[in-house]
């Protein structure tokens, strides 16, 4: 990196550091599969924090347990359409179904009923489940978006029962030993940063507290350090190591619901937080609890993406921070995009397919992709247009847009040469409405007036 790239970004650490009073503040960024730079600013007991001294990730925890849900639902153990009822019988919430609660759209109670959950050591799941009635019911289940720890609390149970093993044992084992994250642990272990609470008008600390939140504690009790949480915004950005397929992953970043409906600037996937902004739609999840913030985002589409932690309980956006140390290594360090090679072998049947394609009398040009997949668009540009994996003999599935999950099939005729392509019901033809073909099928022919 240079070293103008290097300067501009601990400057703008720096600045946060010092205008927001924190105690100290650590950020990471990452490309192309590895950590990129590092900066950290202020002091954790005599010394700089370095990238193994571990603060608290908050509610960065619940995209973890996300995962760890995705993960039973890729080996048909359950449905995100499944009722809760369906594993946790004795549940009172059991109409919620598992989609729900993980994009925060059940309309269940925000926080978990009783003492401030996250200043207060926390109850058992049987305690937590008796005061999860009808009454922490505030939404109408799929109306709108509700933000709820509580829900998360539900789901961290959801995986101990289908896995006979609690959360903390199965995130252990299906993810941070798989990802090399040692460092991720539910109580601070090794170094670590001590959470404060800084005075409002004065230059002076109240330590936090940081107790165990029981069942509470998939919503927000991990600590991790810089090397372990840049390793999960690759995670986010698609970079799995096997742990999810990256189709998975990728489905949970897509919006489930947005906070904000009249501008869609933050929205919820399956347990992944999205921002968007400068015209990007970012990835990952925020964390908040007494004496720690913390963020960690990827824009998935060029794969940059950066982590802020600090140990304050308020007082430091890191989500903008983050947001404007990814913007300046992409202002100054852009990515390059990767060289054009023409492939080194092709279908011949498929390259023949290739070209203009009519529905009705609109035109659109089918282009062959590397193995075997197909793109579809409209020739002027505008309209609906998909990419195609291929899905068995002379079938493909839309990826993108209106016909993402839809079947584009290669009709053929009786001598088995191409015809036409079926997608969704509408036909593409090689010349427009091809009267040979289903719809429309036996038209009299183009005429030159209206009548």
């Amino acid at each position: 990196m240079l070293e103008a790239t290097e300067f501009a970004l601990l400057r703008r650490l720096a600045q946060e550091q010092a205008g927001s009073r924190a105690p100290s503040m650590v950020a990471a960024l990452v490309r192309g599969g590895q950590i990129i730079w590092t900066g950290a600013r202020g002091r954790v007991g005599d010394s700089p924090p370095t990238t193994d001294t571990q603060y608290r990730i908050g509610s960065i925890t619940k995209s973890f347990v996300a995962a760890l849900v995705l993960r039973l639902r890729d080996e048909g153990k359950l449905e995100l359409t499944d009722r809760l009822d369906s594993y946790l019988p004795e549940t009172q919430l059991g109409d919620l179904t598992i989609g729900q609660l993980l994009a925060h759209t059940g309309g269940l109670t925000a926080e978990s009923p009783g003492q401030w959950w996250e200043r207060t050591p926390g109850a058992d799941w049987t305690v937590l489940n008796a005061s999860l009635d009808d009454d922490q019911r505030k939404h109408r289940p799929g109306r709108r978006f509700h933000y709820s720890n509580a829900g998360f609390g539900v789901l961290g149970e959801l995986v101990a029962r289908l896995r006979g093993m609690s959360w903390l044992d199965a995130l252990r084992e299906e993810i941070l030993a798989p990802l090399g994250q040692h460092r991720t642990t539910p109580h601070p272990e090794g170094p670590h940063a001590a959470g404060f609470a800084v005075h409002p008008y004065a230059d002076v600390l109240l330590p936090e507290p940081s107790p165990d939140a029981g069942a509470m504690a998939p919503a927000g009790q991990l600590w991790s350090t810089v090397t372990d949480l840049a390793r999960w915004v690759r995670f986010v950005g698609g970079d799995t190591a096997g742990v999810l397929h990256p189709d998975t992953v990728a489905e949970m970043r897509e919006p489930a619901i947005v906070d904000d409906g009249d501008v869609w600037q933050v929205g919820y996937g399956l347990g992944f937080q999205l921002v968007r902004a400068h015209g990007r739609r970012f990835a990952g999840h925020t964390g908040s609890m007494p004496g720690f913030l913390a963020c960690a985002l990827i824009d998935p589409a060029t794969g940059t993406g950066g982590l802020v932690m600090a140990n304050t309980t308020s007082g430091v956006p890191v989500v903008p921070v983050t947001l404007d140390l990814i913007q300046i290594v992409d202002d100054l360090e852009p990515v390059l995009p990767a060289e054009w090679i023409p492939a080194t072998a092709v279908n011949e049947e498929l390259l023949a397919l290739t070209g203009p394609w009519y529905w009705g009398p609109s035109p659109f040009t089918l282009r062959l992709l590397g193995d075997g997949w197909l793109d579809l668009a409209p020739t002027t540009g505008s309209g609906r247009a998909s990419r195609f994996r291929p899905d068995g003999t002379d079938a493909w599935i839309g990826l993108d847009g209106y016909y993402a999950g839809e079947t584009l099939r290669l009709v053929r005729g009786a001598d088995g040469a191409p015809s036409h392509f079926d997608l969704a019901t509408f036909i593409f033809t090689r010349t427009p409405y091809d009267p040979n073909a289903p719809i429309p099928g036996g038209t009299e022919g183009w005429r030159g007036t209206a009548r």
